[in-house]
Formats: structure tokens, C-alpha cells, sequence
């Protein structure tokens, strides 16, 4: 009886001390998760509210492209330019929700409005507790970027519809550094980074366009009209993916980009938060071949349906964009 008494005893001594190991581990996660979450957050409002000016490189595979972009906000206004640096010469201005684009070869400016922004540095879209339903997301090591002291943050998948993310936050504030697109192998897809940057004190001259006199430039204001496109079904997205746009636009008909004049193209646009993904709908053109391609993160398909050519466009892997295409369906309005 004594050395059963002592055998429980020393029993309820190593379950407790277990416990107690197992509560200190699991509060140590809770306080790592909940400092994430907060990184994440700040990460969000730096891009927007701070004022900095920079030169970032797109890099996938053996492409490689230059940008610059500076950015001010003024307590009411947000004003931004961003300059291609390599190819040809692009320049996009933003005065809060209206996006410029000038195109220097054949003196053309395109206006448009947008309500999200969702290029870098400011990738999300999403509170951070809609991301953390799909990703894992946890404190990883210091490193530096751009003279910068950095916090890096891993943003794991949950399943295999979406990409990982590695992001590099500036130390004090929050500042989108670098990011990196990983696959389901954490092999770089992509990658974004910083070169050059200052934080800080930017002169509100540097946001505005390098294209002063653009007298005799043909203007184009992109006609983009927010419309329910009933005839048609997205039966499935992934996990996450909510629907956030549906419109007609004119795409111009000889550049490819939005202006007046050209064909018009339905458009239904799903995200999580931190990735996208687009349905374009026209009438279809013999000439189009149905394909699948990749261009860094940015998987796409073509297809025909009927009378319809569909382009099913997402920064998600190529699994996720086959079974978006093969789910759409166009439903005719009924006649009485």
C-alpha cells in the first residue's frame, strides 16, 4: 500500500509538472501568435499611412524588373507615383482612389478609379483575422533589408489552393520590406524587395507626374461600370475566397489596357485578403487558342464556353485556377 500511495504520488507529481510544461509551451505560442497578428495589422496601416520613397525590384525566375515609388499621405489625402524603370516607360499616379497612367509612346493618359490598393507595399485586403482562417501565421527570424532592421513573419497555407508568404516588416514601423511567394515545396516563386528606401520626410513635389505638359495627350477615362453579371456562376473558389467586384470595362482594343473604346469584358473578382482571383468574360474570337500559362505567382487559363471566351486569372497555384474554370457555368436568362 505504502509503494502504491508513493507510485500515485510521484504519478500526479509528473502529470501536473507535464501540464504545467504543456501550459508554459502553449502560452508561449499564444503570445508569439498574438504578436504576429499585431505585425500583421501594422504591416497593413504602414503602407497607406506613412510617407516613404523607394526603389523595389520584381524578381521571378531569370525576369527581373525596377520600380520606383514614392508615397505621401497628408492626413486627408493619399498620393502615390510609380515609375517603371526597365522596358518601356510607364508611370502610374494615385490621388486617393483614382489611378493615372501615362503612356509616353503614343501620348495617351488613362484614367481610372479603384476602390482597393493591393500592390506593394500594401498587399492586404483582409482583417487579419479572415487570413488567419487560411494561414498559419507565425514570427520567424531578424534579418535586414535596404539598410532596414526587419521582423520576418511566415504565412503558411492550410491547404493547397493557396500560395505561402515570407514577409519582411521594418522593425519600427511595419513597413513591407520584401516578400516572398513561396509554392508547396517553399521554393521562391516570386519575389518582391526593396533595394533602396527612405521612410520619412519625402518632398510632396516627388509624387507628382515627371510628364508636366502633356497638351495634345489623347485622354482616356476608363468605363467601368459596377453591374451583376447574373448569367454566370462560379460554382466553386477556394477556401476564403469571397466575391468583391462584378463589372463591365472597355478594354482598348489595340494596347490591351482599359480606355473609351474596344470590346467590352465582363470581370468577377474573388479574394481572400491577400490573394486574387479574376474571371474575365467576352464574346468569343476564332482566333484565341485555349491554354494554360504561368508568369510568376500569376496563374492563367483560357478557355472557350459556347459563344463566350473565359480567362480565369489568379496569384494562386495552377490546381486552384483549373478547378475555377471548370466550374463556371453560363446560365441563360428564361424567356416566358
Amino acid at each position: 500500500m505504502i509503494m502504491r500511495g508513493l507510485f500515485l504520488f510521484v504519478l500526479r507529481v509528473l502529470v501536473f509538472a507535464s501540464f504545467a510544461q504543456f501550459s508554459a509551451i502553449a502560452g508561449e505560442v499564444a503570445t508569439e501568435q498574438n504578436e504576429a497578428q499585431v505585425l500583421l495589422k501594422k504591416i497593413q496601416a504602414a503602407a497607406q499611412k506613412l510617407n516613404y520613397s523607394g526603389i523595389f525590384v520584381y524578381q521571378e525566375a531569370s525576369q527581373m524588373r525596377t520600380s520606383r515609388i514614392t508615397h505621401i499621405h497628408d492626413g486627408k489625402n493619399e498620393l502615390q507615383k510609380l515609375e517603371m524603370l526597365d522596358g518601356r516607360r510607364r508611370e502610374y499616379t494615385k490621388s486617393n482612389d483614382e489611378i493615372t497612367c501615362y503612356v509616353p509612346e503614343n501620348k495617351t493618359v488613362l484614367v481610372e478609379k479603384r476602390g482597393t490598393q493591393d500592390e506593394f507595399p500594401a498587399i492586404f485586403g483582409a482583417n487579419v483575422a479572415e487570413l488567419e482562417a487560411h494561414y498559419q501565421v507565425r514570427k520567424s527570424e531578424t534579418d535586414r533589408v535596404a539598410g532596414y532592421d526587419c521582423q520576418v513573419l511566415l504565412l503558411e497555407p492550410k491547404d493547397n489552393f493557396r500560395y505561402g508568404y515570407k514577409l519582411w516588416a521594418e522593425k519600427n514601423t511595419g513597413l513591407l520590406l520584401r516578400v516572398q511567394t513561396l509554392n508547396e515545396r517553399s521554393e521562391i516563386v516570386e519575389q518582391i524587395s526593396f533595394s533602396q528606401l527612405k521612410i520619412g520626410d519625402i518632398d510632396r513635389t516627388q509624387v507628382k507626374s515627371s510628364f508636366g505638359d502633356t497638351n495634345g495627350w489623347r485622354v482616356e477615362n476608363a468605363s467601368i461600370n459596377e453591374t451583376a453579371l447574373t448569367n454566370w456562376l462560379v460554382k466553386w473558389v477556394p477556401p476564403g475566397f469571397k466575391k468583391t467586384r462584378e463589372l463591365r470595362r472597355q478594354v482598348s482594343a489595340n494596347s490591351g489596357m482599359l480606355g473609351s473604346a474596344g470590346r467590352e469584358v465582363g470581370q468577377i473578382v474573388f479574394s481572400d485578403g491577400l490573394a486574387a482571383i479574376s474571371v474575365f468574360i467576352e464574346n468569343f474570337n476564332p482566333q484565341r487558342v485555349e491554354r494554360a500559362q504561368r508568369q510568376g505567382a500569376m496563374n492563367i487559363i483560357g478557355k472557350r464556353l459556347g459563344d463566350y471566351w473565359l480567362t480565369v486569372v489568379g496569384e494562386v497555384p495552377a490546381v486552384a485556377i483549373r478547378q475555377v474554370a471548370n466550374s463556371i457555368e453560363f446560365r441563360p436568362t428564361a424567356t416566358k
